[in-house]
């Protein structure tokens, strides 16, 4: 079978999630002392682990077939890359910052002042949709700090917690994207590499899903089932088990985690009772 080549962030939060991912979908790599190559041993896939904003470009490349990475980095440099599944972690925005003092009212207020920032044409792309002419100043490493010693004006930059604005005493005007890790595709995977790829995504869909929803048991008289199976936003219909005590069954059933306290509130003004909540797995369809 032919290997599937991947590349992740070879440092870094996405990296130890890229590798949770994969092994969450029971694949094995070791990267032990810190190899910037490595096999998994029970799956048919190599990992490259790479600068970050080098990826787009061994993608175009196709020097890998695949990529773990954040989808701003493909917006700035990635071109036409085709992204085939947003992994729902590494979530940040790309932000506009300015010090705390200056008084912000609109992008109007940063007509040709210095912006400094390592996403250039994320930047000018967005100034220039807006009709604002800044002064770019491309910096790499610590953006946050240009501001305060005089070398920007103001700054672009990713944004997770706003943590770090506000220890360099900054503060977020305006958000020109939102970014989270993605599974992009190079243009150039060969059609027996596409297989060994699609097994790949079935088992990411699998645990995406999981990681999104729990699996709930509950008990419920029966004359309130009919009820019950109402709110449920199931797959299909719930799980009705008998109980030993007459009158009882068991209900079972999937809610996506962003709805789980409302349809828990519902369920119980609804009459049931014993609600027990467990994580998920996979999820295979």
């Amino acid at each position: 079978m032919n290997t599937l080549k991947i590349a992740i962030q070879k440092s870094g939060r996405l990296n130890e999630d890229s590798l949770k991912i994969l092994k969450d979908c029971g694949i094995s790599v070791d990267n032990g002392n810190d190899q910037l190559k490595a096999s998994a041993t029970n799956f048919p896939l190599e990992v490259l682990f790479l600068r970050n904003s080098d990826i787009p470009q061994y993608l175009l490349d196709g020097v890998v077939d695949i990529a773990i990475v954040g989808d701003n980095i493909l917006v700035e440099k990635g071109g036409n890359i085709k992204i085939i599944e947003k992994l729902g972690f590494s979530k940040c925005r790309v932000s506009v910052a300015v010090p705390k003092a200056f008084e912000f009212k609109s992008l109007d207020d940063l007509k040709k002042l210095r912006i400094a920032t390592s996403y250039p044409n994320t930047t000018l792309n967005y100034f220039k949709q807006n009709n604002v002419k800044v002064d770019l100043h491309q910096i790499s490493g610590s953006v946050e700090i240009a501001p305060n010693i005089g070398l920007a004006d103001a700054i672009v930059d990713i944004v997770s917690s706003g943590s770090t604005l506000f220890k360099n005493n900054l503060k977020e005007v305006a958000v020109i994207m939102k970014s989270e890790a993605v599974l992009a595709v190079s243009p150039f995977i060969t059609p027996e590499k596409q297989v060994v790829l699609d097994k790949l995504r079935f088992r990411i869909q699998a645990v995406l899903r999981a990681r999104i929803s729990k699996y709930i048991l509950m008990n419920v008289p029966n004359e309130k089932i009919i009820a019950v199976s109402q709110i449920l936003p199931v797959l299909k219909s719930p799980t009705v088990v008998p109980l030993n005590e007459v009158g009882w069954s068991s209900v079972q059933s999937v809610i996506d985690e962003d709805q789980f306290w409302d349809v828990i509130d519902k369920l119980k003004e609804a009459g049931a009772e014993g609600i027990l909540v467990c994580p998920i797995e996979k999820m295979v369809f």
